[in-house]
């Protein structure tokens, strides 16, 4: 049997996130003060006792999340990856795991990387809707045919694809999915166009933190989201995460190339909406949450 771990990405967070972890392990507390050390503010405050809308916000989302997930991983003390995955920002997340960046670099790209993009969300009027019911090929079409910026930013599983782009294509974008009888077609509550050509400002303020930042070969393949395919080498690692921000998240493809490496049995940390997509992926695949 051979075991990949996956990582949840923005969207998973709620209050009262690690604080019982923080009270119960001292080893995961240890960390947890270390991300407050690195961040140079006492995120953990937000994650513990934060209010949902708190939480919400991109610069302590995206942090928490990286935090909570891979605090989870480190202290578990169970069985070690054969493949690593994480879902946009899980992919950090995975890396960290993999062994492919320190804690603290991480974190501070992670850090770096939601700042980048909320500057590119507040430059742009952008959002994102979750397509359900039609074929990945039926919702590219919808987004091809539009003259307003629309285009598959999340290949979750079959039968669900979100679409990034401006808010005047969204909503356009919206009703002809529900006019070609999509199960279900409805905004996101995002603060942006995630993945979308919308984040380009957020590459080019994100591309100097990733190259000054050392990555190392992970100890397990890392499945990324830009082509949905393993990789090992460092160089390829920072341009593939790189490019994840304007780029649609292949979690479809990286799941189904998991199963042909022999990937058999699938352990979401942290989370409980990953599991829900690989079910409909891949029904042969064994599942589990940490």
């Amino acid at each position: 049997m051979k075991t990949g771990f996956v990582f949840p990405g923005q969207g998973s967070q709620y209050t009262g996130m690690g604080r019982e972890l923080y009270k119960s392990n001292p080893d995961a507390r240890k960390l947890f003060e270390e991300a407050n050390d690195i961040l140079e503010y006492p995120i953990t405050e937000i994650m513990f006792d934060g209010s949902e809308e708190e939480l919400k916000t991109t610069k302590i989302t995206q942090p928490a999340v990286f935090i909570n997930a891979y605090i989870r991983y480190k202290v578990s003390g169970g069985r070690k990856p054969d493949a690593v995955a994480g879902h946009s920002l899980g992919e950090f997340t995975a890396l960290a795991a993999s062994g492919a960046l320190t804690f603290e670099d991480a974190l501070c790209l992670v850090y770096d990387r939601a700042i980048a993009m909320q500057e590119a969300c507040d430059m742009e009027d952008g959002t994102m809707a979750a397509i359900m019911g039609l074929d990945d090929a039926q919702v590219e079409e919808i987004c091809s045919e539009l003259n307003d910026l629309v285009v598959p930013a999340n290949y979750n599983c079959p039968g669900q694809l979100v679409i990034s782009g401006s808010s005047k294509g969204i909503s356009k974008a919206i009703e002809k999915a529900k006019e070609a009888g999509a199960r279900r077609a409805l905004p996101l509550m995002v603060g942006g166009a995630f993945h979308s050509p919308l984040m380009e400002p957020a590459q080019k303020m994100l591309a100097e933190s990733i190259e000054d930042t050392d990555f190392s070969r992970p100890v397990c393949p890392i499945y990324q989201n830009f082509t949905g395919r393993s990789h090992s080498d460092p160089a390829e690692i920072k341009e593939n995460l790189l490019k994840q921000l304007t780029a649609p998240v292949r979690w479809t493809q990286s799941i189904q190339q998991m199963a042909s490496d022999g990937i058999t049995d699938i352990v979401e940390v942290d989370g409980r909406v990953l599991i829900g997509m690989i079910r409909r992926i891949d029904r042969a695949l064994i599942t589990e949450t940490l």
